[in-house]
């Protein structure tokens, strides 16, 4: 997978998450995931499709995405409720628009779908795509969590 292709989604993560959160969050290094369980609590899943085929996923542990979520609302949340979840989606959402507007600008026209989202302890993800599966770690003050992205090469 072209490097070209997974910086726009981490560029895009850390920019979303300071504008809409004010939350600071640090990369970590990346690399191929192998098994199909969640590194959290709360996923948010979009596909894309375009002039290639993929997906990108946003895994937060429950503590992290309760802060993230109270920093966007301007009210303390303490678990995953339904909001949250809907924060979720729309982070998942943003990211995405963000780094497919980066791409469009280096020709690879994308579209994305709606975004789901999965919760629940050792839930898996499944990227519907053949292409590896990117993981960046990503760590903030509150806590950790993960990006995925694949495309078919």
């Amino acid at each position: 997978m072209k490097v070209e292709y997974i910086n726009p989604f981490l560029d895009a993560t850390i920019k979303v998450l300071k504008t809409m959160a004010f939350t600071e969050a640090t990369a970590g290094k990346p690399y191929v995931k192998k098994a199909d369980e969640a590194k959290g609590d709360v996923t948010g899943i979009i596909g894309i499709t375009g002039d290639v085929g993929g997906s990108l996923s946003i895994t937060f542990t429950a503590d992290c995405i309760c802060n993230i979520v109270s920093n966007m609302f301007g009210e303390t949340i303490k678990e995953v409720n339904d909001e949250v979840k809907d924060a979720v989606g729309e982070l998942t959402n943003m990211i995405s628009g963000d780094a497919r507007r980066v791409l469009d600008d280096i020709g690879l026209k994308l579209v994305a779908a709606i975004p789901s989202v999965i919760s629940g302890k050792n839930h898996s993800i499944k990227h519907m795509v053949k292409g590896p599966v990117i993981a960046i770690p990503f760590s903030t003050q509150a806590g950790n969590f993960t990006v995925e992205v694949t495309f078919n090469q």
